[in-house]
């Protein structure tokens, strides 16, 4: 059996990943997964991938036809990509709805599982040491602050000990970062950073005048 010590501190790493990864990010992944399983909507995932593939090959094929030269093909390949398009769009607006509810679940079961369950030890826990400090090792006011809120003096708290797994966590992370940086040269990827859009295209030239300084 995991010890308390242990639990405490997987519990504090898995929500360092969510946060650095980002919640959205961790409900996608989980959404394919389930996907990839015999689950109800299954089926019509992969059917929209297989979808999605069979209209861009019909687009690709309608932009190489010509309309006036081989109308016939032209508008047989406009039917298939119409048909194929519409049976896309309604599977794709079913596939939405049964995410929404699928990520509300995941949303209730993280949290639940996470922050509810970090409540929960914390509080059941409250009163118990998690490890005991050697006699007279601390001066008595770091003890009551190592002890705090509830724990025997001379002990670690619950509290203390999570709060102690999250900065080691976190600096940890830090130091990976700055490793990754080091070695590839590039910024390490977050979930906080965005794509944010270019003011212009690369074939588009700024209004005249835009650039000119103010006076």
């Amino acid at each position: 059996m995991l010890s308390l010590l242990l639990v405490v501190f997987i519990l504090q790493f898995i929500l360092h990943l969510v946060n650095t990864v980002g919640a959205s990010t961790v409900d996608e992944l989980l959404w394919t997964l389930y996907n990839k399983l015999p689950t109800p909507t299954s089926g019509n995932a992969q059917r929209c991938q297989a979808l999605k593939k069979e209209i861009v090959q019909l687009k690709r094929e309608l932009g190489n036809t010509s309309a006036q030269d081989n109308f016939g093909k032209w508008a047989k390949l406009d039917r298939q990509h119409n048909k194929a398009m519409a049976e896309f769009q309604k599977l794709d607006g079913s596939l939405r709805t049964h995410q929404a509810t699928f990520n509300s679940a995941v949303k209730t079961l993280r949290f639940l599982g996470t922050q509810g369950l970090r409540f929960v030890l914390q509080f059941w826990f409250a009163k118990s040491p998690m490890f005991w400090l050697p006699a007279g090792w601390v001066p008595y006011y770091v003890e009551w602050i190592l002890s705090f809120p509830r724990a025997p003096l001379g002990s670690i708290s619950i509290q203390v000990w999570t709060a102690a797994c999250a900065a080691i966590i976190a600096l940890a992370s830090e130091a990976l970062a700055a490793v990754w940086v080091l070695a590839t040269k590039k910024p390490t990827p977050t979930a906080k950073q965005e794509k944010e859009p270019l003011a212009f295209k690369a074939n588009q030239q700024p209004a005249s005048g835009a650039g000119k300084k103010e006076l």
